[in-house]
């Protein structure tokens, strides 16, 4: 059967690609634009990827992420009501400290992935670029009576990242000095009442940087002042990430796939697991806590898959989306994320593997093109992350 109705019926024209307060900076700059979540977004400058990679590794660099959704929760109830949603301890996180959660469904699948951050009087939430609208929703439909649901389209985000990046900052308020990984604060830069956390996605120490829209192109020209600072696109933030073993939300991780199969467990707190004080009382939380339970007594955590790192001594490339088979051929799973990794001059990749095949060292092949790719199951991260703990 074939659907004929996209002949006979004009196509609806292309929603118009938004744009971030930096996209006449990009330009300027000359960045290479892409549609990304909805927006006009650089993917590389003019030194190319591999560079701007191996430059936030050893230096600093600067992301434009303001396509990312920022939202306050406030109120006395704020974070009681929020572990209505997610699997992660909100009601002890301390002040100024941030936490990674997760929004999950009635089947314990992922929504969404977020970072939450105890402010004074407000819960403050950055949610993905491509979820952010069904995610406020999410929050105004299920708490929006328990709190405050306040989304800030007002404001930019910039994310300073690299081993250099504090030198950097330093130079705007060395207060930001004090920071740890995790942790965030109030501070003016560049002239700039900004709100700060020592958080990233590229596995390197680094800022993320909430500004006023309408400053946030001054407070980039200040950044990209310093000599350790260059302008980084969506291009080297994916393998800088894949490098640090971080799920990319809707490939390695989506609602098909529970914080127990994508290997998050990690961000449940003892207190929101059974026998915790407020263990449960979140969508999905039989299923996952069903999972936690079978894998405490030794079972693979209840489940018949689980994300992993995989790595490759041959030169071939392993993208999303390829087979993994064992040595007899048989399939055991698929590839979520892969490129080469640039810092170890080795591809390397994300898949979800049959429980059986997921032991460190164990050696499995990726189907590229009709070809056998030899990989094998390693730890994470494939490079050691650089964050600043104290």
């Amino acid at each position: 059967m074939s659907d004929t109705s996209a002949a006979s019926t004009p196509a609806a024209p292309a929603a118009p690609l938004l744009t971030t307060p930096l996209h006449a900076l990009h330009i300027e700059l000359g960045a290479k634009m892409v549609p990304f979540g909805g927006y006009d977004m650089p993917v590389q400058y003019a030194t190319g990827i591999l560079a701007e990679h191996r430059h936030t590794r050893t230096a600093a660099g600067l992301f434009d992420v303001s396509h990312m959704g920022q939202v306050l929760l406030t109120g006395d109830d704020a974070a009681a009501a929020l572990e209505t949603l997610v699997p992660v301890d909100i009601v002890d996180l301390g002040p100024f400290k941030q936490r990674y959660a997760l929004f999950t469904n009635a089947q314990g699948g992922i929504l969404d992935d977020l970072m939450v951050t105890r402010r004074a009087d407000d819960l403050f939430v950055v949610v993905n670029a491509a979820c952010k609208q069904q995610d406020i929703a999410h929050l105004q439909q299920h708490i929006g009576t328990r709190c405050t649901v306040q989304p800030l389209p007002e404001q930019a985000l910039l994310a300073l990242q690299g081993p250099q990046a504090v030198t950097a900052l330093a130079r705007l308020n060395p207060e930001v000095q004090k920071l740890v990984f995790m942790t965030g604060g109030h501070f003016t830069l560049a002239g700039i009442g900004c709100f700060v956390t020592r958080s990233g996605y590229t596995g390197e120490d680094g800022f993320e940087i909430s500004v006023p829209s309408g400053q946030a192109e001054q407070l980039a020209r200040a950044l990209l002042a310093q000599p350790e600072v260059l302008p980084i696109g969506l291009g080297a933030r994916d393998t800088l990430r894949l490098e640090a073993g971080l799920c990319l939300y809707g490939h390695d991780i989506d609602t098909t796939t529970t914080p127990v199969e994508g290997a998050l467990t990690w961000a449940i707190q003892k207190v929101r697991r059974a026998g915790g004080a407020r263990a449960g009382g979140y969508p999905g939380a039989d299923v996952i806590g069903a999972q936690l339970a079978q894998g405490a007594n030794g079972a693979q955590g209840g489940v018949s898959r689980k994300r992993v790192g995989l790595i490759s001594t041959e030169r071939m490339p392993v993208r999303e989306g390829a087979q993994v088979v064992d040595a007899a051929g048989a399939p055991i799973g698929r590839v979520t994320s892969g490129s080469l990794g640039p810092s170890i001059n080795q591809p390397v990749a994300l898949a979800y593997l049959a429980t059986s095949h997921t032991a460190i060292g164990t050696e499995v092949f990726a189907v590229v093109r009709d070809k056998r790719v030899a990989m094998t199951v390693a730890a994470l991260p494939f490079v050691p992350n650089g964050y600043f703990r104290g």
